[in-house]
């Protein structure tokens, strides 16, 4: 459990990094651009290949890659792990070649289907088009990382790919500072930069791959059986990994038909979940997968379970005081760093209410990250995927219900109440197979998670006031306030925690 504890501290340390850039590159967004028709067209053609890369390369293809690739490493010769290598890059070379050229070619169609509303707007329909041919071959070229980064996190080498996602952030602010004044269009500076990303991330890869003598030699082998094998378990895994993104695009189509900025108020407000969730979700669920795989791999069901229980403790941990810390500061911390002559106080106020809906389900979503792969790592597939029809069906008809009384807000709200579904039947599937068995000691730590939780909600309750009062600050008094109230707010967290008697040992799986 230290050797987990070490790499959670490593991929989360980079993530933390990236997601800090990332800030800066909403705020510079946000300043340049502000909020309107041409950001909510950008945001639309990042969002699809961007889709697309969690859905095949993150999602379904990691869940699916990593165990057999850790089998293979476990109990094959290097000759043959190579081999297998070479022939998993050249046939998901090949498919996503032949999908980024139809992509590009399909690109009116896609956008009519992801963002219909657009269809009334035909100049803004143009440019969501336009730019989703630049930003479509990102697709290819960040498969292809997670690829890479799938073969770095099975043999243990996690900081590099935590830090490749450093380069999007780099290259998009980039763009936005220099590209875009010197553009007839300046919004499209964005599209140029997620495409040079991809290239920059990808090339960011190639000198540890071939430190580890497996850098690929591109051979499409659809027949061999390491390949057909990872394509089995890609096909329900394509569904089951990817609710949340299906969700999240699900939202956009719906609000293109709401007020112009309903996209973009959702893309802030998804960010803003995005740092807590990218920082702890993205670093435990990149951390625990490899190794319940090589659990898996080792016939070790003990040692499966206590790794799961480890990854429940941690999410608990952080993942309370996060959520309940976002969605009481969620106004003052988008006056605080999105507030500007573009990004207006009723800005602020219209993405404050879709960002209290998404952090009430952070813990959730974080335990979506780290239950799944209790089934991946045992080459299941087929019961994430039975659970995630559910939880969709149920995001579906709620945000039906929910969009017209909320407006933007119920949409983040079905998203919420849909990922807390899917936590809870992917956590009864564990315990009814037997896969995960709860140690002693569980009542302690729900007895001081509430106690610690409920003092430090009450804390920034009494704090934080009424969000007009930030707007009336200036920007440096907001920033100081802020951070502030969140120290104060985790002082009192950790403190209560420690005097209730839990300290960090009881969150590494002893």
């Amino acid at each position: 459990m230290a050797s987990l504890a070490r790499s959670f501290g490593t991929v989360g340390a980079n993530t933390l990094v990236s997601r800090v850039l990332g800030f800066v590159r909403d705020l510079v967004t946000a300043h340049v651009f502000g909020a309107g028709a041409a950001t909510d067209a950008f945001f639309v053609a990042f969002k699809i290949p961007n889709f697309l890369r969690r859905l095949f390369a993150e999602g379904a293809f990691a869940v699916a890659f990593v165990p057999v690739l850790s089998e293979y490493k476990a109990n094959r010769s290097l000759a043959e792990l190579r081999l297998f290598v070479d022939h998993v890059a050249g046939t998901l070379g090949l498919v996503l070649l032949g999908v980024t050229v139809v992509g590009m070619l399909a690109a009116p169609a896609l956008v009519s289907v992801f963002a219909p509303g657009f269809l009334r707007e035909p100049a803004v329909f143009e440019l969501a088009t336009g730019m989703l041919r630049i930003t479509f071959p990102y697709l290819l070229l960040i498969s292809l990382t997670a690829f890479a980064g799938g073969i770095l996190n099975t043999h243990q080498r996690f900081g590099v790919p935590a830090f490749t996602p450093v380069l999007l952030n780099l290259s998009l602010i980039g763009c936005a500072w220099w590209l875009a004044p010197v553009l007839e269009q300046p919004i499209t500076a964005l599209a140029w930069g997620v495409l040079l990303a991809g290239v920059l991330q990808l090339a960011f890869q190639v000198p540890f791959l071939r430190q580890l003598n497996l850098l690929p030699r591109f051979r499409p082998a659809p027949r061999d059986e390491g390949v057909r094998r990872v394509l089995r378990l890609m096909v329900p895994a394509l569904f089951g990994v990817s609710v949340a993104q299906i969700s999240l695009l699900f939202d956009t189509l719906i609000a293109s038909f709401l007020d112009a900025g309903s996209i973009t108020w959702l893309y802030y407000s998804d960010r803003l979940m995005e740092f807590p969730l990218g920082i702890l979700g993205a670093a435990l669920a990149t951390v625990i997968l490899p190794n319940l795989s090589r659990r898996h791999a080792e016939a070790s069901p003990q040692e499966f379970s206590r790794t799961l229980d480890w990854g429940l403790r941690t999410t608990l941990l952080l993942g309370v005081p996060a959520s309940l810390g976002l969605f009481l500061l969620a106004g003052p911390m988008l006056a605080a760093l999105f507030q500007s002559g573009n990004f207006d106080q009723h800005d602020v106020l219209m993405a404050e209410r879709s960002l209290m809906a998404y952090s009430a389900g952070l813990t959730a979503f974080i335990l979506v990250k780290v239950l799944a792969p209790g089934f991946y790592a045992r080459q299941d597939t087929r019961t994430p995927v039975r659970i995630a029809v559910i939880a969709l069906a149920t995001n579906m008809v709620l945000n039906v219900a929910l969009v017209f009384p909320l407006r933007h807000a119920g949409l983040a709200l079905a998203t919420t109440l849909a990922a807390v579904l899917n936590a809870a039947l992917l956590y009864r599937g564990l315990r009814r197979e037997g896969v995960y068995v709860p140690p002693a000691g569980w009542a302690r730590i729900w007895a001081a998670l509430a106690v610690s939780g409920g003092l430090m909600a009450a804390l920034l309750l009494w704090g934080a006031g009424d969000v007009h009062a930030w707007l009336a600050l200036e920007r440096s008094d907001r920033v100081v306030r802020l951070v502030g109230w969140i120290l104060a707010g985790g002082g009192v967290y950790v403190a209560s925690l420690l005097a209730f008697g839990l300290r960090f040992r009881d969150f590494r799986g002893r």
